[in-house]
C-alpha cells in the first residue's frame, strides 16, 4: 500500500536509532531480562476457572513496559501512547508496526497481579542473584540512606486527618466507596532540612548557613548500595514520616564481602551502633554535633571523610528524582511498594549498563 513504510524503510530507521545512541537497545542487549520469566510466571499463575478468554500478553513483554514506566515516569495512559508512537520503544518490547499494544486497562491489571502476588521483592531478589552470577558481587561494603518519594497531596480536613493517624476510616467515607478509593491513606507528610546556598557573588565566610524545612507529602525509599559498584543491593518503603534510623536493620546486607557501613547522623543511634558490633560491622555513621557546642575540628574531619564516601548513594537518588522523574501516582502502601521497587530496578539495569560499558574492551 502506498504510504507504508517498506522493511528497508524500517531497517534503515533502527540504524539512524542505533547511530543516535539509543539508550534502550544498550539496555535490550545488557540485561536479560529472560531471568524475570520464572518470578513473574509463579506470580501470575492463574486458576483453572479463569484461564477462559483471551490469551494474555507475555509476562516478559510486560514486565518490560513496568520498566518503560520507571525509567521515563508514564502514566498507563501514556504509556500506551508513547509505545505507538515511538519506534525506539517498540523494538525494546520486540513490537513490529503491526503488533498489538497492550491498553492501559491492561498494563494497570498487570501491574495489579503484581501488587496481589507481593513480587517486587522476588523479582528484586532475582535480579539482584543475576548480578552475582556476572561477577558484580557486593563489595566494599555498604551506604546506606532514604529519600522522600513525592505523592498526590490529600486535601482533607483537621478530622479526617486525625482518624487517619489514629489508624481509622472517616465515618463519612464509609459510605462513599468511590471516594474511599481515591483517598491515600498510607502516605504521610515529612519536612526535608537543607542548607539555604551562598548567593552568587556573596562572601561565603560572610555568610550565616541557614536551615530550610521544606514539608513533602508521599513515602520514602529506603536504599543500600554496595560500594564497589554503586548498585542497589537492599530497599524497603515506607510512609515519607517514618524515621530513618529505625529503618537500618531492614537494609544493612549481611552478603556484602566489606563490614563498613556509612550512613548520615539521622542513622547514629546507641541501638543502631549495637546492631552493627553484634553483626561485626564496621559503623562510619556520622557522629552528631554536641549540643550547644561546635563540633570538634576532631569530628569534623572525619564526617568529611565519611561524606566522601556517603556521596555516591546521593548519585542514586538523584538519578531517580531528575533523570526518572520519580513520583508515585497510585494509592496505597502497597502499590507505591512496586512503584518503588520497579525504580529501584530500573536504575539497576542502568547502572549495570554503564559498568558493562566502562569494562567493555576498546
Amino acid at each position: 500500500m502506498a504510504g507504508q513504510p517498506g522493511f528497508f524503510d524500517l531497517s534503515d530507521r533502527y540504524e539512524a536509532l542505533s547511530a543516535a545512541g539509543d539508550p534502550l537497545e544498550r539496555l535490550a542487549a545488557v540485561v536479560d531480562f529472560e531471568v524475570f520469566r520464572g518470578p513473574l510466571a509463579a506470580a501470575l499463575r492463574r486458576s483453572a476457572r479463569s484461564k477462559g478468554g483471551r490469551p494474555p500478553f507475555d509476562p516478559v513483554l510486560m514486565f518490560k513496559i513496568l520498566v518503560l514506566q520507571a525509567l521515563y515516569s508514564l502514566s498507563d495512559e501514556a504509556t500506551e501512547f508513547q509505545i505507538k508512537d515511538r519506534l525506539s520503544f517498540q523494538r525494546f518490547l520486540g513490537l513490529g508496526l503491526e503488533g498489538t499494544v497492550p491498553d492501559a486497562t491492561t498494563v494497570w491489571l498487570f501491574r495489579e497481579r503484581l501488587v496481589k502476588a507481593k513480587a517486587i521483592d522476588r523479582l528484586f531478589a532475582r535480579f539482584d542473584a543475576a548480578l552475582t552470577d556476572r561477577g558484580y558481587l557486593a563489595m566494599g561494603g555498604q551506604i546506606i540512606d532514604a529519600t522522600v518519594v513525592p505523592a498526590p497531596k490529600q486535601r482533607n480536613t483537621e478530622a479526617e486527618k486525625t482518624a487517619i493517624k489514629e489508624g481509622k476510616i472517616p465515618e463519612h467515607w464509609k459510605a462513599k466507596p468511590a471516594k474511599l478509593r481515591q483517598k491515600d491513606r498510607d502516605a504521610r507528610w515529612s519536612v526535608k532540612y537543607s542548607k539555604a546556598k551562598v548567593k552568587e557573588g556573596a562572601d561565603p565566610k560572610a555568610f550565616k548557613p541557614v536551615d530550610l524545612a521544606i514539608p513533602m507529602f508521599g513515602y520514602k525509599n529506603h536504599i543500600g548500595i554496595d560500594r564497589a559498584h554503586g548498585l542497589i543491593r537492599t530497599w524497603g518503603a515506607s510512609a515519607a514520616n517514618a524515621h530513618d534510623g529505625a529503618r537500618l536493620p531492614d537494609v544493612v546486607s549481611k552478603d556484602n564481602t566489606g563490614s563498613g557501613v556509612w550512613a548520615d547522623t539521622a542513622y547514629r543511634s546507641k541501638k543502631n551502633e549495637a546492631f552493627l558490633a553484634k553483626g561485626m560491622f564496621t559503623s562510619h555513621i556520622h557522629q552528631k554535633k554536641p549540643p550547644r557546642r561546635p563540633m570538634p575540628e576532631r569530628i569534623a574531619r572525619a564526617n568529611a571523610k565519611r561524606s566522601a564516601v556517603r556521596s555516591a548513594v546521593e548519585h542514586v537518588f538523584a538519578g531517580q528524582k531528575h533523570r526518572m522523574g520519580l513520583v508515585v501516582r497510585t494509592i496505597g502502601i502497597a502499590r507505591a511498594r512496586i512503584k518503588i521497587g520497579m525504580a529501584n530496578l530500573a536504575y539497576n539495569f542502568q547502572r549495570l549498563a554503564w559498568l558493562e560499558g566502562r569494562t567493555a574492551p576498546a
